[in-house]
């Protein structure tokens, strides 16, 4: 196992300092590397990277087989980084507890929208444009109280229950004056006769319809997360929030989208998040050329919209712990046609 680690991890040191058109920079100065100390530093940082997030291996052979992946991701991150400080890419990359999963993995296993099991048995109440509203240029319902703290799906793919809660807590908020956090695993459990199929994926709108006809949502406190599928517990008592209905946004509309979100408040939306740039995001405006706006794989909570330096983009709450972009949001380029779908399937509950 030692013999085979420092020989992978020699050909991995060659592997770094010649990955792009950049990497004359760094090869230039090969020879003059201590190989020994780079060794130990990478060995250091999968140590480091076990240690942080707490990983564990049935054997050996997994761990090398994970330790491969994991230097693998860093090249990617390294060699994208590389690009972006040079005015190639509006966002940074960075090693997350995502580091030791291959990509298609990682998309099994955290993406769990499913456009395919969508209802066709309830009414949906269309968007209509406020009359005489100007529109703010930017807008951060973080700053107004209706957001609850970024939570963790772990290793479910219930990114839908997690969209549908942020969606009801705001509008909940907006009602009460009170920011109640409510229970995913209530509708992980309960929402299967509605079309959803706990962690195996799900739909928001039929989180809400669902939600609709049991007459509310337990509060977290009261029904918490385990990240897998369990028996419905929904109990009467611990109701924290209900709604009447929900509204879809015109598919495909950014401009619907914004005013939604400004005269609304938070919405629950549906992104392409297949690519490993997603994975592994770090910071900065998420402009992903290769981004589909018809193959959805990912619930998430459009809680802002704004604009820098870097473009017009959305502030976008996920459901991947705080570890991951930027405290657990990401912006996302808007006003892009569309990019990523993020307005291909926006909707929020009504109360």
């Amino acid at each position: 196992m030692k013999i085979t680690l420092v020989l992978f991890l020699l050909s991995f040191i060659g592997l770094s300092l010649c990955f792009d058109e950049f990497g004359s920079k760094f090869t230039s100065n090969y020879n003059s590397i201590n190989t020994g100390n780079v060794k130990d530093l990478l060995q250091d940082e999968w140590e480091a990277f076990k240690s942080m997030y707490g990983k564990q291996y049935s054997n050996e052979t997994e761990e090398y087989f994970r330790m491969k992946i994991f230097m693998e991701n860093k090249r990617k991150i390294a060699r994208h980084n590389i690009r972006a400080a040079n005015g190639f890419h509006t966002y940074h990359l960075t090693m997350n507890h995502f580091g030791d999963l291959l990509h298609h993995e990682f998309v099994k296993l955290m993406n769990g929208f499913k456009a395919h099991l969508r209802l066709h048995t309830y009414n949906a109440s269309t968007f209509l444009t406020p009359h005489n509203v100007a529109l703010p240029k930017s807008v951060d319902w973080r700053e107004k109280g209706y957001v609850t703290e970024v939570k963790n799906q772990g290793q479910c793919g219930s990114c839908w229950a997690f969209s549908t809660t942020g969606a009801l807590e705001g509008q909940n908020y907006r009602k009460s004056g009170k920011l109640v956090s409510l229970s995913e695993q209530n509708l992980v459990d309960c929402s299967k006769k509605f079309g959803n199929n706990g962690c195996e994926g799900g739909l928001m709108d039929n989180a809400f319809s669902y939600i609709r006809h049991n007459h509310g949502i337990d509060t977290e406190s009261a029904y918490p997360y385990d990240g897998k599928d369990e028996r419905c517990r929904f109990t009467r008592k611990d109701i924290g929030a209900t709604d009447t209905g929900f509204v879809d946004i015109e598919a495909g509309s950014e401009q619907k989208l914004m005013e939604a979100v400004a005269t609304v408040g938070p919405v629950s939306v549906a992104i392409d998040a297949s690519h490993e740039s997603f994975q592994f995001y770090s910071h900065g405006i998420y402009d992903e050329p290769e981004c589909s706006s018809e193959e959805l794989d990912h619930g998430v909570l459009v809680v802002g919209y704004g604009s820098d330096k870097g473009g017009d983009y959305w502030i976008v709450k996920n459901s991947w712990s705080e570890t991951w972009g930027e405290k657990g949001y990401i912006k996302m380029t808007r006003n892009k046609q569309n990019q990523c779908g993020i307005a291909s399937s926006a909707s929020y509950p009504l109360v």
